[in-house]
């Protein structure tokens, strides 16, 4: 892929109205929610979970993108199409999570690094093959008393970039995802902070060593209130917040910030993104989403394990979709929900 099919891909993935699904759950993590709906964590509850994303009528409408898990993007639909081709067939582009999750950093066990970079260029060539035309590695950064440290931040920021650099070497967009949690009792403005000097360091990092800006999708956290914070900012705070951290240090070029939801409630991460679009000034990129939890948690009650409930998920997944991506336009209201 030549640098312009990866600007092209890159302006896809962010186009008008549409946002990205996180379906890129690691077999741990979507335990914990088959577990919450009293289904058995096997590779075919995964399977069945992720069939019934993927083949729900028209949510291309609003979805451009789907990162996949190793093993998804390795399987197949129950009519035998793989779950690339079910994906390429509603018109949405498939990408694949390629790092290796977060464990301690040496040196500073209280703070995270990401594991992946052995052997990633192998890796990418053969997702390269296997259909996906974009990428994505998250990088954890832990606000606590005292950190995080400017070790802490330069180590996640240089892997970004490392990981940025050889996804688009062998023709993968990379989605750049350095998360603040949101865990804690800080107020908005520690957020702030954290946010632009991590942001500040990663578009270092990415410039030094040679990242196209303007092929790559970044994905961050909105600046908010600690989970567990006294008086948590509103909307309109978090959306003025947010967008003036990004005019700080994010390029122009970038064409688009697909938000994580990261810990939000699905109708919250929707107002919050609502909130931005509806700005004045939003700054030169899309501003659009790229969730997990906050598309997948209604119709995964929904579905319930059931086979006889599959298109009640479906309708489920579909309506979270449509919402979602009225906020992404700034036309979400909360009678939406009923």
């Amino acid at each position: 892929m030549s640098t312009q099919e990866l600007i092209s891909t890159a302006r896809e993935m962010v186009a008008p109205g549409k946002g990205i699904l996180a379906a890129d759950e690691s077999t741990g993590t979507i335990k914990k929610r088959l577990d919450s709906i009293g289904a058995e964590n096997t590779e075919e509850n995964r399977r069945a979970w992720r069939q019934l994303l993927f083949t729900t009528p028209g949510f291309g409408e609003f979805i451009s993108g789907v990162i996949l898990f190793d093993e998804t993007i390795r399987q197949s639909a129950d009519d035998g199409r793989t779950f690339v081709q079910v994906l390429q067939d509603e018109g949405v582009i498939p990408g694949i999570k390629v790092d290796k999750s977060t464990n301690p950093l040496a040196g500073s066990p209280s703070e995270k690094s990401t594991d992946g970079l052995d052997g990633l260029r192998g890796r990418l060539e053969e997702y390269h093959e296997l259909g996906a035309r974009f990428t994505k590695w998250r990088a954890v950064i832990v606000i606590g008393d005292g950190i995080p440290t400017p070790y802490a931040i330069h180590t996640n920021a240089h892997g970004l970039a490392r990981y940025a650099a050889l996804s688009q070497e062998a023709g993968l967009v990379p989605i750049v995802e350095p998360e603040v949690l949101m865990d804690g009792t800080h107020d908005i403005q520690r957020c702030f902070d954290v946010t632009e000097a991590t942001l500040h360091r990663v578009f270092d990092e990415l410039m030094q060593q040679g990242v196209s800006l303007e092929g790559m999708v970044l994905k961050p956290n909105m600046v908010l209130s600690g989970k567990e914070a006294s008086n948590r900012a509103d909307p309109h705070e978090v959306a003025e917040a947010t967008v003036e951290v990004f005019k700080r240090v994010v390029p122009a070029a970038v064409p688009g910030i697909a938000f994580l939801s990261g810990g939000q409630s699905d109708v919250e991460a929707t107002q919050n993104l609502d909130a931005m679009n509806r700005l004045a000034d939003t700054g030169p990129w899309e501003l659009t989403f790229s969730y997990g939890r906050g598309l997948q948690a209604a119709p995964l009650a929904a579905w319930g394990g059931k086979p006889e409930s599959v298109e009640a998920g479906k309708a489920a997944f579909y309506k979270r979709a449509r919402l979602t991506a009225a906020g992404r336009k700034g036309e979400y209201t909360p009678d939406m929900e009923n």
